[in-house]
């Protein structure tokens, strides 16, 4: 299996129950049905994962919109920019293996943090991905694209 360093994990966030707060973590856990003890586990298989590059957030900065790691919802935080992979491409980060699933689709709460936010990212928001082999990610994993 010939594969391709991309990149790093550079934080890791899952959903708390009952509220829209995030929380970050050093290493979470995957199975088929998504992360571990993230609001959104078992919910809709094909958008387990949301994958966001640290991009998205520069790209907020440079039209003067300041927002911490997190913000846009993402579960993984990536110093790879990610968007133009096709759906069905696999990526490999730990113990674990992730398929593109689809691209991310914008939701109100951008909005919320500034009104220019759900325009500016229309296509820079993140990609969702589905668990291919359950395992763990760490900050601080490579990424591979596996070919």
């Amino acid at each position: 299996m010939k594969q391709q360093s991309i990149g790093h994990v550079s934080a890791l966030f899952i959903s708390q129950k009952d509220t829209s707060t995030r929380k970050m973590q050093q290493s979470i856990h995957l199975d088929l049905r998504g992360i571990l003890h993230d609001k959104f586990y078992n919910k809709d298989i094909q958008r387990s994962v949301l994958i966001t590059s640290k991009e998205s957030y520069a790209l907020a900065q440079e039209h003067q919109i300041s927002m911490p790691y997190g913000s846009l919802g993402e579960n993984l935080l990536i110093d790879y920019n990610p968007y133009h992979l096709p759906k069905g491409t696999q990526l490999s980060m730990g113990t674990s293996i992730l398929e593109i699933s689809q691209n991310c689709t914008l939701c109100d709460h951008l909005s919320n943090i500034d009104k220019q936010l759900p325009i500016l990212l229309k296509h820079d928001r993140g990609i969702f991905a589905k668990v291919i082999q359950e395992g763990d990610i760490q900050k601080g994993d490579e990424i591979f694209i596996i070919k």
